[in-house]
């Protein structure tokens, strides 16, 4: 099988979140299963910083965008440690950018345009580079015009006559939103302006047009894929995606063992794995706690959080019961960044308990590589979350996730009720109701396990056994291709 990726970031190329994990890790594990695999991502800034080789193919395109016509310039690499190709689609008028798609929090105003040109370029560029795809996997709205061009417009892409297309939902509530008067920049027809296919409010919804014209849908967990289909997570398109529910597929995200297991991060203090995770996190944690400039206590519960600093992550929730939690004797580990208000809560937390608060408003890799090894509970109480990747990491590491359940949460953290406990298969603590008394009461559950250490340790190896790698995933996306390789089949003979 023949299969094309296409995102607008990807590890190590450029990345704002969880996508360009995504991106840079399911097309390697789609390889190693024996696919002709490459993935298609525009020339960001960040791109010439990324230390990876790339050279010239020397295949430069003429895009048109509206009335003018652009040029393409396609660079190749390759995703590290594999043979799948990269394609970087470069006009540095649209990517050179302090930011992939805004700088100081704005959206760039002609974002419609960038990924008009980013969408046609990709679709010239696999047809003159002769790939032939079986498959074009496309990624959020950056890419949902993809589907489009290919079902409206066939006479124009002969040589993709055989091509299906998956259009995968990372994150609904970023519907790709353009004045209507930007569809004269598609060269679409402007029949397609309705209701049934993508207008939006009165609005170009990208992410709208990628789900109405994708021969499949895939989404990042099951559980987020039954909650897209409702009023509350549906973001206005639960009426579509239940009527297009025979073809939505829900697939968990993986996570990469090469760079996110304790055997082999070269940055934290000693490598452990299931055998040695007492000794391992032990000298883990007495590090970062020295690093950060804590009390080196092994007795005292270590909790942390990484990630955006705003409500979507459940951190109005968290600011409710932090007095509450630091009356305990804890010590609790900040990475991120976001919303201002959030920003002051922590550095008054800082400044009221500088022997049990630590924070860093920012982001560091290696920071994030080391909290997870050191940390004993990692808190992630989300009101939604599509996946989710840092309760993965946290239960390769041997670091109990304490979640909502909501969307990849659900679906990969098991509670530690007294029937998992008894049984063996808990992995977490797992709290319903986006309510401070909710989240309060799964945090007691926590500490009150982590005093009973047989207990917790047969919770955290039973997290540290979960197989939640790529190759898990990546069977089951090749069952999702099959299925399109049958409907594009159907189409062509037809």
């Amino acid at each position: 099988m023949n299969v094309v990726f296409v995102a607008s970031e990807a590890v190590p190329f450029s990345k704002t979140g969880g996508l360009a994990d995504v991106a840079g890790a399911l097309p390697r594990a789609i390889a190693r299963r024996g696919h002709a695999t490459s993935v298609f991502i525009p020339a960001h800034r960040t791109v010439w910083n990324s230390h990876q080789p790339i050279r010239d193919t020397g295949l430069r395109l003429s895009i048109p965008v509206g009335a003018r016509t652009i040029e393409a310039r396609i660079h190749e690499s390759r995703l590290p440690g594999s043979e799948a190709a990269v394609y970087l689609v470069d006009q540095p008028a649209y990517f050179d950018r302090p930011g992939l798609y805004g700088a100081g929090g704005v959206d760039y105003d002609d974002n419609c345009e960038r990924f008009v040109f980013f969408n046609r370029a990709v679709l010239a560029a696999v047809e003159s580079l002769k790939l032939r795809p079986d498959v074009i996997h496309c990624n959020d709205w950056q890419t949902g015009l993809i589907p489009v061009y290919l079902k409206t417009q066939p006479h124009r892409f002969d040589a993709l006559g055989q091509a299906g297309t998956l259009f995968t939902i990372h994150n609904l509530a970023y519907l790709g939103l353009f004045r209507h008067w930007e569809m004269a920049l598609t060269g679409l027809e402007w029949r397609l302006f309705n209701w049934h296919e993508l207008e939006y409010h009165g609005m170009l919804s990208f992410m709208k047009a990628g789900l109405v014209f994708t021969d499949m849908i895939g989404t990042v967990s099951p559980t987020y894929a039954r909650e897209i289909q409702t009023q509350k997570l549906g973001s206005g398109l639960d009426d579509l995606l239940r009527l297009r529910a025979a073809d939505l597929r829900g697939i968990v995200n993986g996570i990469d063992p090469e760079t996110w297991s304790p055997t082999r991060e070269p940055m934290i203090a000693l490598p452990y794995d299931i055998e040695t995770v007492g000794p391992g996190k032990a000298a883990c944690k007495a590090w970062l706690q020295h690093r950060v400039g804590l009390a080196e206590r092994p007795d005292v519960p270590l909790l942390a959080q990484i990630g955006r600093l705003d409500p979507q992550k459940g951190w109005d929730l968290l600011a409710a019961v932090a007095e509450r939690l630091l009356e305990r004797d804890v010590q609790l580990l900040v990475l991120g960044e976001g919303h201002p208000k959030n920003h002051e809560l922590l550095q008054d937390l800082v400044r009221r308990h500088p022997d049990r608060v630590w924070a860093y408003l920012g982001f560091s890799e290696d920071l994030a590589h080391q909290i997870e090894a050191g940390a004993d509970i990692f808190l992630m109480p989300s009101l939604f979350e599509p996946c989710g990747l840092n309760q993965l990491y946290s239960l390769a590491h041997g670091t109990a996730p304490v979640v909502r359940a909501t969307g990849g949460l659900a679906d990969t953290v098991v509670d530690a009720d007294v029937a998992n406990l008894a049984c063996g298969t808990a992995t977490g603590f797992v709290f319903q109701d986006p309510t401070p008394g909710a989240l309060w009461s799964a945090l007691e559950r926590a500490l009150s396990l982590y005093g009973d250490r047989p207990a917790w340790m047969r919770l955290v190896r039973a997290g540290m056994s979960g197989d939640w790698s790529w190759d898990r995933g990546a069977r089951q996306y090749e069952l999702v291709y099959q299925e399109i390789q049958h409907k594009a089949t159907a189409r062509a003979s037809s």
